[in-house]
């Protein structure tokens, strides 16, 4: 399974302008819903805020996966965005967060939003290829790595 395939170059921003978590997450929100996947797009919202509530998705390392399984979504959803600046993310490691998977999935589909979610952790892993995302120049390049996940 690629991974791209729910993930297209409309959904890779590589130039966020929040500043802290909630603008982020508004941020990604606003770009998975142009996508035509999202049905309700406050209701996704309220459910990645939801989820973030309970225990920060900033894993370290500079990577954030802030996601939900939600009823707004019409199949998975994932957007990338990348922050020059890094964002105060309650991140587990507490520094800043540059790169950003928002995940959305359908309540029914929990086996696959947790090969997704395992599959982009994975990716995320070995600091070359959180430099390659760093330093994408096109969203192009975003998209080729995340399907060089095996």
């Amino acid at each position: 399974m690629k991974l791209s395939k729910f993930c297209d170059e409309t959904r890779v921003d590589f130039s966020l302008k929040a500043s802290d978590k909630d603008g982020v997450i508004e941020e990604l929100v606003d770009l998975v819903s142009r996508s035509g996947m999202v049905k309700d797009r406050d209701l996704l919202l309220k459910d990645i805020k939801e989820r973030e509530d309970l225990v920060t998705t900033g894993v370290g390392y500079g990577v954030a996966f802030p996601h939900a399984k939600t009823r707004s979504v019409k199949g998975i959803v994932i957007g990338f965005g990348r922050s020059d600046a890094g964002i105060d993310f309650d991140a587990m490691d507490h520094k800043p967060v540059h790169l950003f998977f928002l995940i959305a999935a359908p309540e029914d589909a929990i086996g696959a939003h947790l090969n997704v979610m395992a599959r982009l952790s994975y990716l995320m892993k070995p600091e070359e290829n959180r430099q390659k995302l760093l330093e994408a120049a096109s969203p192009g390049d975003v998209l080729a790595l995340i399907d060089a996940v095996e």
